[in-house]
Formats: C-alpha cells, structure tokens, sequence
C-alpha cells in the first residue's frame, strides 16, 4: 500500500468509529472478566491496576500520533489524536472510579485522607485533574470559542499529564520495589519527548 493510499484509508469515515471500537475493546474484556470471576485472586486491585495501566498506554499513543505522521508522511493520522487522547481520560476516569468504588467504597473522608496519607493518591488525582481540561475541550465548538492559539498552548499540558502519570505509576510500584515495568513506560516517554524537544516544541 503506498502512502498515498494509506492517507486515503485514514481519511475514510469509518475508521473513526472503528478506532473508537477498538479503544472500548480492553474495557469490555476487564468487564467480561469480571462478571466471570476471572480477575484473579484480588479483582479490585486488578481492575484499579489494568485501567491505570491502559490509561497511560492510550496517552502514550497520543503522543506517538505528531512523531509518526511526520516520519511517516501520514497527515490523516492527525484526525485521530484527539480520540485517542478523549479514550485516555475515560481509561482514567475509569481507574479513579475502581479505586473510589471497590476500595475505598465510595467513602468521601477515606478518599481525602487518603490523598494526604499517600504520595502516589495525591499525585494520581492532580493528574486526573490535569486531564480534565484537555477532556473538555477536545472539541470543535472548544477550539473556535478559545481559538486555535490558546487551545493549543492549553493542550501543551498533555506533557505535563504525562510526566505526572508516569510519577503517579512509579510512586506506585516503587512502594513494592517493582519498578522494571515502570523504566519501560519511562523510556517510551523519554523518546517521545525527546523527538519534540529536537523538533524544538512540535505538538
């Protein structure tokens, strides 16, 4: 397939939906898990840890899209960033829920105290915090109401997002000496964020 034929099949309009199909796949199967009992010994901390994990994976795909579509002379790639980076905040929602619901039972004063007991909660939470503007103005009435500058300097805080997710993944797993899955993430972020700071700022 050339490029040009590549381009074409992005620009299709149904690979959209389709891609938002395939965001919603690793959702249904924790679901479908669930609902069979086949999240292991302790469900709770699987779900908390699987829908942390796929939220830093659709962000660090967000962050893939501008690289690829520059090396890979792919332009229609653009259209996708914004679904991707919607899919991370849903996957983020979605561990900030499991957390809230099947471990702390949505118990507001456990919540809050646990956010200053425990560094990786607080950073967690400031993440998601973070998020939730880029969240909301993933759209186009949000781009032609702020206008086209401003929306882009707002979602330069996707890198600031990413940093903190991955702190939030490392204060997590360094609290069991575990952090080899950690270094993985981290040097997946660190060539995404390099590439941009030698394009000097690309978004």
């Amino acid at each position: 397939m050339t490029l040009s034929m590549a381009n074409q099949w992005l620009l299709k309009p149904w690979m959209k939906p389709l891609l938002w199909g395939v965001c919603a796949v690793p959702a249904l199967v924790l679901l479908v898990a669930a609902a069979s009992d086949g999240l292991g010994a302790n469900p709770a901390q699987k779900l908390v840890q699987e829908t942390g994990e796929w939220a830093l994976r659709w962000l660090w795909l967000t962050l893939l899209v501008t690289p690829l579509r520059e090396m890979a002379s792919l332009p229609g790639l653009l259209r996708y960033r914004r679904t991707l980076g919607v899919t991370a905040f849903v996957y983020a929602v979605l561990h900030f829920l499991s957390y809230a619901w099947l471990d702390k039972g949505w118990v507001v004063e456990d919540i809050v105290a646990d956010v200053f007991k425990r560094n990786f909660i607080l950073v967690g939470m400031l993440t998601l915090v973070v998020m939730l503007p880029l969240a909301l103005t993933s759209f186009n009435a949000a781009i032609r109401a702020l206008g086209g500058r401003k929306w882009q300097m707002l979602h330069k805080l996707v890198y600031a997002v990413s940093l903190l997710g991955l702190l939030h993944f490392y204060l997590k797993k360094a609290a069991k000496n575990d952090v080899n899955e950690v270094m993985v993430y981290a040097v997946i972020l660190a060539l995404l964020l390099g590439w941009r700071a030698v394009r000097r700022g690309g978004v």
